[in-house]
């Protein structure tokens, strides 16, 4: 659901139809300018996708405190009833392009709160020997929904009833929540929530039994004792994030801030969550633009899978190296690209 809107959200940006109801300007600026980086010069327009993100990011720092005061599952499971609001509020039928930004806020937190608690999910219900592979999964799904949302974009854009931007909306943003609510309802039902959490809200007895269910066996005295003996260390630490800032920590504090920093400075999610409009600017056709975000995304879910099958044989050091030497490259190929189309 999560990679569905951030797909959705960079292609229906680029229907004509979509412009026209609700950002008339830009929409104008298509027929009278004739660079095309101007063309999608509109502050509103602008907020319109950035409050997403910036809801995203809000919602990630609120989640991380009630994730650990509430557990994992019932912040999936607020997550979820935020996508579905926002999904309602982009489906009314009488819209406004502030209404449209609301959507965009609320989808933004189902966002942030999904991104904040499904990974510590996974990564505390899954097996050592599993657990790079099955994290993984949540970066599969986060791929499939980006292509899927490519798909529906290149194939409503060739609709020309006019209104091809709201039914991409209605029909097939409800039909993944729906499918999400259908995945929720199943760890509800069973209160599914990961023993570590358990623990750390003093639930032992449910966290045991959820362990030994999960496992398949009785046999889990020695991993629960663990759990529990980590729970406890956890507790005499008064001041985590001081102890962070120790020498003896600061190259792993390093690693974590600087990786993912860097990564974000590739600019790489705007190439992937906003392709449609970043190949529009570039000087390709509306349609040409989707079909090549669709690639884009097909490459997408395929190195994904490559790397599920390979995480816990190579190891994650060496994914992460081929990985930046192959981003590396293709940044170089995209910045003589760009600079052969604006400067020369």
């Amino acid at each position: 659901m999560a990679g569905y809107v951030l797909g959705m959200a960079g292609g229906v940006t680029l229907m004509d139809s979509f412009l026209k109801e609700f950002y008339p300007e830009v929409y104008q600026n298509h027929n009278i300018i004739n660079d095309q980086y101007c063309k999608f010069d509109s502050p509103i327009l602008t907020w319109f996708i950035s409050s997403l993100y910036l809801a995203a990011m809000i919602g990630s720092l609120l989640a991380s405190t009630f994730t650990r005061l509430y557990g994992r599952l019932e912040t999936r499971f607020f997550g979820n009833l935020f996508f579905h609001f926002g999904i309602m509020v982009w489906c009314f039928p009488q819209q406004q392009s502030s209404m449209l930004m609301v959507g965009c806020v609320l989808l933004g937190f189902g966002i942030g709160w999904t991104f904040q608690s499904v990974p510590i999910y996974i990564s505390e219900f899954a097996p050592y020997k599993y657990r790079g592979s099955l994290n993984m999964l949540f970066q599969l799904t986060i791929t499939i929904g980006i292509f899927v949302a490519n798909v529906f974009n290149y194939i409503f854009s060739r609709m020309e009833s006019g209104e091809e931007w709201f039914v991409n909306l209605l029909y097939y943003a409800t039909f993944p929540a729906v499918m999400t609510t259908l995945s929720l309802m199943f760890p509800l039902i069973f209160r599914l929530d990961t023993p570590i959490s358990l623990i750390v809200r003093g639930f032992n007895k449910r966290a045991k039994i959820t362990l030994i269910r999960i496992r398949g066996t009785t046999n889990v005295k020695e991993e629960f004792e663990d759990l529990l003996v980590a729970s406890e260390s956890s507790k005499v630490v008064k001041h985590p994030w001081v102890s962070l800032l120790k020498r003896q920590y600061r190259p792993q504090l390093t690693f974590a801030i600087v990786i993912p920093f860097f990564q974000q400075l590739t600019g790489m999610n705007v190439i992937v969550y906003n392709a449609p409009v970043l190949f529009k600017t570039i000087g390709f056709e509306a349609n040409a633009s989707l079909l090549f975000a669709m690639i884009t995304g097909c490459c997408n879910v395929i190195a994904t899978l490559v790397s599920i099958f390979t995480v816990d044989k190579f190891g994650r050091r060496s994914l992460f190296l081929k990985g930046v030497i192959q981003m590396f490259i293709c940044q170089i190929v995209i910045a003589i690209a760009i600079a052969c189309k604006f400067v020369c």
